[in-house]
C-alpha cells in the first residue's frame, strides 16, 4: 500500500498538477494563472503562519495542564504537511494543502491519518516475530505481570509514597 502511494504521490500528481495547470491556463490564460498560483501561496503562507501559531499555543497550554497533547501533535504534524503541500506549485497540491492546515477541515485531516496510521501499525504488528504468541509485544519492564526483566520477577504490587529527609 505505501508502495502505490509513493508511486501516485512522484508520478501520477506531478502529471495531474502540469495538467491541471494547462487546463486552468487555457480557460484564464497564462498570466492570470501564475498570478493565482502566487496568490494561492501568499494566503496559504498567511494561513500556515496563523494556525501555527494557534497549534504552538494549545500544545503548551495542554503540556502545562499536564495532558497528553496526541491532538495538539496531529494538529501541528498536519500544519507542517500542508505547509509542505502549499509551498509546492501547483492546484492539487495547493487544494490538500489547504485540507491540512485550515481549522474546519484539519479534524477530517486527522481522523484519516488517524485511520492510516493505526492500519499501518496493526499490519507492522501482524508481521512481528511476536505475532503468534498470544500476546502483542512481551513487557520487560516489570509491570503488568510480565516474565520479568528489568523491573525484577512480576509480583504483587505494593502502592506507596516517597519521602525524602533531607
Amino acid at each position: 500500500m505505501v508502495r502505490l502511494l509513493l508511486f501516485l504521490a512522484f508520478l501520477v500528481v506531478p502529471v495531474l498538477e502540469i495538467w491541471l495547470l494547462i487546463q486552468v491556463g487555457s480557460v484564464i490564460g497564462g498570466w492570470p494563472t501564475v498570478a493565482l498560483l502566487i496568490a494561492d501561496s501568499l494566503f496559504g503562507a498567511w494561513i500556515v503562519r496563523r494556525e501555527g501559531r494557534r497549534a504552538w499555543r494549545s500544545l503548551q497550554e495542554a503540556l502545562q495542564a499536564g495532558r497528553m497533547p496526541d491532538r495538539e501533535l496531529a494538529d501541528g504534524g498536519l500544519i507542517l504537511v500542508g505547509g509542505a503541500l502549499l509551498l509546492t506549485p501547483g492546484f492539487l497540491t495547493d487544494l490538500f494543502g489547504f485540507l491540512c492546515v485550515l481549522p474546519f477541515t484539519r479534524p477530517l485531516m486527522r481522523r484519516l491519518g488517524s485511520w492510516f496510521f493505526a492500519r499501518r501499525v496493526k499490519a507492522m504488528a501482524a508481521a512481528s516475530p511476536y505475532a503468534n504468541l498470544g500476546v502483542p509485544f512481551p513487557r520487560t519492564d516489570g509491570f503488568g505481570g510480565g516474565t520479568g526483566g528489568a523491573g525484577g520477577s512480576a509480583g504483587k504490587v505494593v502502592h506507596g509514597e516517597v519521602l525524602r529527609e533531607d
